[in-house]
């Protein structure tokens, strides 16, 4: 069975606030290690079940954050920047489930750390009118190639989310949110224990199914009207409200790319404090 994580940082356990995740601060380097225990605990679970090959597609920010020195020698890991399919680079090479680990809830929604590809000027996305986090979006695609969600860790936030989009997942919230930044968190020997339990049951769901493939739709509303107007001059897209625009593409990983360059270009329309 080959089985693909995707791993992000915001839901790894303890972290709470930006200096947490953002690479270079103290913080960062003390997460980091946390960060990786977390996959470490996944790892241990999927194999003990019968994983024979596991890729670690690394998906925060730089792409650059789990410690290669400290992972399980057993496992592969896809590391660095510019990845087609980003967070779900490798779900096209023929795995037989995926992991979402260390996930948040989205944008305009409450739950640690939560966004949607941009930390801040993003307020909401719909994938086929439906509020979508990052998790629903992946899972969308994971679905395009028969490819389960078998596990989703995260805070509390983030697994509620998750048994809309991916009912039959195990879900591990390692912690429970009280804020945007605090929460209520549980120790790495204890988040160690459950995530590699639940990474274990999980494994009976691996194995690929139908492939779901099809048109989408997706809408981005951001915090200012000029983003809008910065991503409708993208062919395809178009401004469907002072601070909204849409796209159509006619398969999830078409979508997923045109996703990919409205946010890039909303990021570089940012200017200073003002946005």
């Amino acid at each position: 069975m080959r089985i693909m994580i995707s791993a992000d940082m915001e839901g790894a356990t303890g972290v709470t606030w930006t200096d947490d995740v953002i690479p270079g601060s103290p913080q960062w380097q003390r997460f980091r290690k946390l960060f990786t225990g977390d996959v470490n605990a996944t790892l241990a679970g999927v194999f003990d079940a019968g994983a024979t090959d596991v890729l670690v597609n690394e998906a925060h920010s730089s792409q650059r954050n789990l410690l290669l020195e400290d992972l399980d020698e057993r496992a592969r890991m896809l590391t660095g920047r510019h990845k087609p399919l980003s967070m779900m680079q490798g779900v096209d090479s023929g795995v037989d489930g995926v992991v979402f680990l260390g996930y948040h809830a989205g944008a305009g929604f409450d739950g640690v750390l939560s966004h949607t590809y941009l930390e801040n000027q993003i307020t909401g996305v719909w994938l086929d009118d439906v509020p979508a986090s990052e998790g629903r979006l992946n899972a969308a695609m994971a679905a395009e190639y028969g490819v389960p969600v078998l596990l989703v860790s995260g805070d509390d936030k983030t697994c509620e989310d998750a048994r809309d989009y991916a009912p039959d997942a195990e879900l591990v919230p390692v912690k429970e949110c009280v804020s945007r930044y605090a929460a209520i968190c549980l120790p790495p020997a204890r988040t160690a224990a459950l995530l590699a339990e639940a990474a274990a049951e999980s494994m009976k769901r691996a194995g690929r199914s139908t492939p779901d493939p099809g048109p989408h739709r997706i809408e981005v509303e951001f915090d200012a009207s000029h983003l809008a107007q910065a991503a409708a001059v993208i062919p395809t897209v178009e401004q469907i409200g002072v601070r909204r625009v849409g796209f159509d593409a006619p398969s999830m990983t078409e979508a997923m790319k045109a996703f990919k360059v409205v946010t890039a270009i909303a990021a570089g329309a940012v200017q200073g404090i003002y946005g």
